[in-house]
């Protein structure tokens, strides 16, 4: 579980694959925006692919909790 834990790994992988495709727009932000707008025509890969790209945000917001409620007690 170690690598869950790894704050350096995790933004890594925020920088790299939870904003690929950088150009035009992060592909994550753009999937934000088309569920935001009702996810009209979105299908299983679509899904998939959102949950591919925002895993790593996920795990982000996991350690910086885990780090604040283990400073916090």
């Amino acid at each position: 579980m170690k690598p869950l834990n790894n704050i350096r790994l995790i933004v890594l992988l925020c920088l790299t694959l939870g904003l690929a495709p950088f150009f035009p727009e992060p592909h994550l932000w753009g999937k934000i925006k088309w569920v935001i707008g009702g996810a009209k025509d979105m299908q299983l890969m679509d899904w998939f692919d959102i949950l591919l790209h925002g895993l790593p945000w996920i795990l982000l917001i996991r350690v910086i909790i885990l780090n604040i409620t283990q400073k916090i007690y």
